[in-house]
């Protein structure tokens, strides 16, 4: 089960992409925890890696392909993974086709987590974050029980920059720019498959495994 996670940020697809994992014992697999795991065992295509991002630089498209394809060579992706986070481009995209259709391989699925834009301003804008403990809260769908302050440390919530309408707004136009295309790209391939990303997650859950077991 090869499945790639599709959907704007704040949609919640690194959460349904985790759900995934555990569910069917498949690895969940992220660009930055690959560059992470390759820079700190000063692998090969790590130190190339490390060449562009100490430079400011993005990581080349074909560079990133490789460490992906890296990733998914190791044993525990014998039964299949999911991508979370790659490909965000067309090119990417196509370089992931290309190296798969060499080895013999396609993805299953492209499955993506629909949300309307303003639906995820609403939901980004009501995080709050501790920046002491890390614990995250939601003022509508996970309230802290003191307003303003963490349940865990007791330390005051934050809005992170991140989450602030005016950054949430660029974020969606870069997306919509560059990474939206996609949806078409795995639709000409015939394996897109969209969800309802504005239920409640144990439901987008279950219209995923439906998918998953059809």
């Amino acid at each position: 089960m090869k499945l790639i996670m599709l959907g704007a940020p704040g949609a919640g697809k690194g959460t349904q992409a985790k759900q995934i994992a555990k569910a069917y014992a498949i690895p969940h697999i992220s660009t930055g925890d690959i560059f992470r795991a390759n820079i700190k065992n000063n692998t090969e295509l790590g130190k190339k890696a490390k060449t562009y991002m100490d430079a400011g630089q993005l990581v080349p498209d074909e560079l990133t392909c490789d460490l992906v394809m890296d990733r998914i060579h190791q044993e525990d992706c014998s039964n299949g993974f999911v991508l979370d986070g790659f490909p965000r481009t067309i090119p990417q995209a196509q370089a992931l086709t290309k190296a798969l259709e060499a080895d013999g391989e396609t993805m299953d699925y492209a499955i993506d987590v629909d949300v309307p834009d303003d639906n995820i301003v609403k939901r980004m804008g009501g995080r709050r974050a501790c920046l002491n403990c890390g614990a995250t809260y939601h003022v509508v769908s996970i309230p802290p029980k003191k307003e303003g302050i963490c349940d865990a440390c007791g330390s005051e919530l934050v809005l992170r920059d991140d989450d602030k309408p005016e950054t949430v707004q660029e974020r969606l136009r870069v997306y919509h720019e560059q990474t939206q295309p996609l949806i078409s790209y795995y639709e000409e391939q015939g394996i897109l498959r969209s969800v309802d990303g504005t239920v409640p997650m144990e439901a987008v859950f279950a219209s995923i495994q439906k998918i998953l077991e059809a």
